[in-house]
């Protein structure tokens, strides 16, 4: 049991990734910046005149953990680009590259077409404006050129290169995310082709025999009237069967085998890349295993529908069944349809069905008392999700 949302609406793998992140790497990348100024402001308009370009690096860090870097992408940029030259013929800050350093690597992501040519641009560029130095420092050009122009541009390329890396990652990511969905999405119809399996073999052979019993009443209707009745009275009664069977599996009533619905959801988890773990406290109640099936197959398709579960652990009592799954979000709904009308059933056989939402992880559980153990569970009425 689990999320209000689908997939498509929860937050992805890659988003989480990317405030895993803005928690870890802010905070240094913050500590960077102060110190950087620290080191270079000599006074307090360096302050003013080197800031901007610290900021901008950092709004665009947290702007690209948000995956919002193309609205900040194009100011954050400029106001970095203008600092460095700021810094070199101004303040002499050899760090002031800092910005332009962390805001071009990350504004490169936003690039699609020619890459390499802009790369190349903005390594020319740090590079160009480190040596222009030269024009307000003549006397040690060794270390103008080491200070302002190979540190600079081996940091920005460094760090240009582990950006686009990183990218990669985060499209390898993406993509088994997008698996993970669609191995989610075969799961529900791998479950509903079972579904129309059983609806097949139900009224497929009864539609064939009523054809044909039909066919026989009309060849006996003017030579063998009782016999023409007798086959009438049979084809009302298979077609009354027919339909009560067929409201037994619209409504999920049709006598389930637990071991079989737990080997199902097994493979429906691990099909959608969830890892499950099945842990068994005791030998289940063969007379409260039905309901206990039904509660486990309703549970586990609201997992593969509404979840993002990485993992689900499912644990059996004598008489009761624990499933436990993660992927929750803070908008998850507090049950679902299908659930609610088991609880009615559960409550009416002694048992409890409870679902709970805690720390992004959903429980479901379904409890006979040890006093109802040794009745058999009565199904009846209508399972809607």
């Amino acid at each position: 049991m689990v999320t209000g949302r689908s997939p498509r609406f929860t937050e992805s793998t890659q988003g989480r990734l990317r405030r895993l992140n803005l928690a870890t790497s802010l905070p240094p990348v913050v500590f960077a910046a102060v110190v950087l100024l620290y080191t270079d402001a000599r006074a307090w308009w360096h302050v003013v005149v080197l800031a901007p370009g610290a900021v901008a690096a950092v709004v665009a860090f947290e702007r690209w953990t948000a995956n919002d870097l193309a609205r900040v992408a194009l100011p954050c940029l400029v106001v970095a680009a203008a600092v460095w030259p700021l810094g070199v013929l101004v303040t002499g800050s050899p760090n002031a590259y800092w910005g332009i350093c962390a805001v071009g690597s990350l504004a490169l992501r936003e690039v699609r077409r020619r890459r390499k040519l802009v790369m190349a641009g903005l390594f020319t560029y740090v590079a160009a404006v480190g040596a222009a130095r030269l024009l307000v420092q003549q006397d040690d050009i060794g270390h103008v050129l080491v200070t302002y122009v190979l540190i600079p541009t081996a940091l920005t390329v460094v760090v240009t290169v582990f950006t686009v890396v990183g990218e990669r990652f985060y499209d390898l990511i993406r993509e088994l995310e997008q698996t993970r969905e669609r191995e989610a999405e075969l799961a529900v119809v791998r479950e509903r082709v079972r579904f129309a399996s059983d609806l097949h073999d139900i009224q497929g052979h009864t539609l064939h025999v009523v054809k044909l019993k039909i066919a026989l009443a009309q060849r006996l209707l003017l030579r063998d009237t009782a016999r023409a009745e007798k086959e009438l009275r049979e084809t009302y009664t298979l077609v009354s069967d027919t339909i009560a069977q067929t409201k037994e599996l619209a409504y999920a009533q049709r006598r389930l085998n637990l071991t079989a619905e737990m080997e199902n959801a097994k493979n429906l988890f691990e099909a959608a890349g969830i890892r499950v773990r099945v842990t068994r406290e005791a030998e289940v109640d063969a007379r409260a295993s039905e309901l206990l099936g039904q509660v486990l197959r309703e549970t586990t398709t609201n997992i593969l529908r509404h979840a993002q579960a990485t993992q689900v652990q499912i644990t059996l009592a004598a008489s009761g069944i624990t499933i436990v799954n993660d992927g929750v979000t803070a908008t998850t709904p507090p049950e679902f349809r299908g659930l609610a009308a088991l609880r009615q059933r559960v409550a009416g056989d002694g048992g409890e069905l409870t679902v709970e939402q805690e720390d992004g992880r959903f429980l479901t559980a379904a409890v006979f008392p040890p006093a109802r153990a040794d009745a058999a569970p009565t199904v009846s009425g209508k399972d809607g999700r």
